[in-house]
């Protein structure tokens, strides 16, 4: 039954309407992943024989010693990224077909993803290298069998906490402070992550408990998945009572406050939005890791996490115009929306949050008032110059993205194309370069004017340069269209 499934799905996939877009994405995509396969290969001969040769220490005990640091980045990405395939299992659930194969079929999936299995090839290579080296082939199997499990439990742990929100945010909080004590050496974190990950190896039967911790948490998973298996429930979506709101200060402005007014209230109710305001707030800390090394410390790179501070909601909520709007973005081309007022409501909306990224930044006054200014000239960049080209690249943005849908906001396609990559030159290179240059010419005073100044030009000239996105707005209009139209 679970190769009829898999024959299934690839029949889906090559008769979908947008199988060419698709398989350009899955070519593209088999590449990322044999070039990780690669790095994780390298990196496992490079873990065993610097180790063993420079450092003279067992590299087992090492690796095991930061274990635990891959353990917690896999879970985030698994969390971040993947997906359950409950959309592709609905139309079994009215056939004849036992519900304990599909949720089965549902657990073994998300095996198959490479978000699960990439990182074995470190973990296989790594044990055979250290059975080839003299290493115990009994403890170097039960380390990988082990190892191999406490990675694939990831894979649980993302089914039960998905749509979890709040529990995610804490074990986040959780995570985040524990790497702090760990960083400042109140806890050690990392002796215990070594005796723990070391012990599979050097007592072998040490490995049930990792086999048994597996089988619970698969059958935990299989009774929360089927509890919840039905058409009317658990994979269906959550209906709320509708709720009316307005804010009504902005009606006061045309069709630009009613645009606003309508992206502020999409944010507030929506999962994947929410999600985006989130990560702008996080984009605030970024320069935090001027403490972690100086290379951060040079002009380049203080310009290039100002404009990440001051410009986390624009890249992230500006770089997917109109895709936030494509479930009726027909209809608004129906309706002769004016496309200038469009994408000034979503301009302001970028630079008032910007704006107020630049005062919250206040802080890294701490530091030094060089550093603040340096991203208080990032952020009238931000204003001036970036909002517009974010704008501009929005034009060759074709990827739908679904409200409505329970994906993750990291597991949304990317939009990714080559004029949208060029596009990144006068976003990030050109203030860099800018910045660099007068400062080490000029001095910081003039290192700032320069790119305040540029920003003050971009804003002055705002209107010209709306016309000139407009106008690529609608040479793309029917592409765009067409596109959003599709439903694969």
């Amino acid at each position: 039954m679970f190769l009829k499934f898999l024959r299934l799905e690839i029949k889906s996939f090559f008769r979908g309407s947008s199988v060419g877009i698709n398989l350009a994405m899955k070519i593209f995509r088999f590449i990322g992943i044999l070039s990780f396969i690669g790095y994780c290969i390298g990196a496992a001969f490079l873990a065993f024989f610097y180790v063993k040769g420079e450092m003279e220490q067992d590299p087992v005990k090492i690796v095991s010693r930061f274990m635990i640091i891959l353990w917690v980045a896999d879970l985030i990405l698994k969390y971040l990224m993947q997906q359950m395939s409950t959309q592709n299992i609905k139309p079994f659930l009215t056939l004849n077909i036992s519900k304990k194969t599909l949720v089965n079929y549902m657990l073994i999936k998300t095996f198959l993803s490479p978000f699960s299995w990439m990182n074995s090839f470190f973990l296989i290579t790594f044990a055979v290298i250290c059975m080839f080296n003299g290493f115990g082939i009994l403890g170097s199997l039960s380390w990988l069998i082990a190892l191999s499990l406490l990675f694939y439990l990831n894979n649980f742990i993302n089914i039960l906490f998905n749509n979890k929100e709040n529990i995610a945010i804490a074990v986040g909080i959780v995570f985040a402070a524990i790497g702090g004590l760990a960083y400042y050496n109140i806890v050690p974190v990392l002796d215990y992550s070594e005796r723990f990950f070391y012990s599979f190896y050097d007592m072998p039967y040490f490995t049930l408990f990792a086999i048994a911790l597996f089988a619970a948490l698969w059958k935990i998973c299989y009774n929360h998945v089927k509890q919840e298996f039905y058409l009317d429930q658990g994979l269906e979506d959550k209906k709320t009572i509708g709720k009316t709101e307005n804010i009504a200060f902005l009606n006061k402005y045309g069709a630009i406050g009613s645009f606003i007014n309508n992206d502020i209230k999409m944010m507030r109710r929506n999962k994947v939005t929410k999600g985006i305001i989130i990560g702008s707030f996080m984009f605030i800390f970024y320069g935090l890791l001027m403490f972690s090394s100086d290379v951060y410390k040079t002009p380049y790179m203080m310009m290039f996490m100002g404009l990440f501070v001051t410009g986390g909601f624009q890249f992230l909520f500006g770089q997917r115009v109109p895709s936030f709007d494509s479930s009726y973005y027909p209809l608004m081309m129906t309706l002769n929306v004016p496309y200038k007022e469009y994408l000034k409501a979503k301009w302001w909306l970028m630079n008032i949050v910007t704006a107020v990224s630049i005062v919250v930044a206040l802080f890294y006054a701490i530091i030094s008032w060089e550093t603040y200014f340096t991203f208080f000239a990032a952020g009238l960049y931000n204003i001036g110059v970036n909002s517009q080209f974010t704008l501009w690249s929005g034009a060759f943005n074709k990827t739908q993205i679904d409200l409505n849908s329970k994906e993750k906001v990291m597991g949304q396609k990317n939009s990714f194309n080559l004029k949208s990559l060029l596009l990144l030159i006068p976003k990030m290179l050109l203030p860099m370069a800018v910045f660099g240059i007068s400062k080490y010419f000029f001095g910081m005073t003039e290192a700032v004017i320069s790119i305040a100044v540029l920003g003050l030009i971009g804003f002055l000239f705002r209107e010209k340069i709306f016309d000139t996105i407009v106008k690529q707005y609608k040479s793309e209009k029917y592409s765009t269209l067409e596109a959003f139209k599709s439903k694969n």
